[in-house]
């Protein structure tokens, strides 16, 4: 009897391990799997919207309780605003400024910076135009007739948007990824539409 309870107590521990064991083992086993993040998303397609084969970014916007006077000043001073900033040159001017019909109307040259180093400076001229019609309470915005002048002091290169930044011309095949060259014209103009509209929607709330 003695050599019998001998056996139980060390079977015991050895029991309660394997049964532990054995109850962690599929809780690790069944940790969701963490998915690699593609930090290119929003640039893939449909990103950069096309009308009849232009690319033209739009954004309406909503301003409950501004007046079609006071969307135009406000709209109107940010427009001429960014022809002041740094990265814009010389030849960026707001071109309409019609209070009667509530239309505005400018035209940038700006720099986009690629990479800035002490050693690299990529970069590219950014051509745009900018439509605003405004009307009470709300605002429509459009930016059209995007080109770029790249390598202007190598090989200058004259790119039109509708042959360098669409689905067609800057995603792969799956519309999975973005293509080296071309893809970082996309990111960058996307990320400048974008920034140029939140700053508008800004004012007007």
């Amino acid at each position: 009897m003695r050599k019998y309870l001998i056996l139980l107590v060390a079977w015991l521990p050895l029991a309660m391990s394997a049964q532990h064991n054995t109850w962690e083992r599929p809780e690790e086993e069944q940790q969701p799997v963490k998915e690699k993040i593609n930090k290119d998303a929003k640039y893939l397609k449909g990103a950069v919207p096309e009308v009849d084969g232009k690319v033209v970014f739009s954004r309406h916007f909503s301003a409950p309780g501004k007046t079609a006077n006071q969307i135009f000043d406000i709209i109107g001073g940010y427009l001429e605003k960014m022809t002041t900033e740094g990265n814009q040159t010389e030849n960026s001017r707001v071109v309409i400024k019609d209070k009667a019909t509530h239309t505005l109307g400018a035209s940038y040259e700006e720099w986009l910076v690629f990479k800035s180093t002490a050693i690299m400076l990529d970069r590219t001229r950014f051509y745009y135009t900018v439509q605003v019609n405004c009307a009470e309470g709300s605002a429509d915005v459009s930016i059209m007739r995007l080109r770029y002048l790249y390598e202007e002091e190598r090989s200058p290169q004259h790119l039109k948007a509708e042959e360098w930044i669409t689905d067609k011309e800057a995603l792969n095949k799956k519309n999975t990824k973005l293509l080296p060259i071309s893809g970082k014209f996309r990111r960058k103009t996307v990320d400048r539409m974008n920034f140029i509209f939140n700053k508008i929607d800004t004012l007007l709330k």
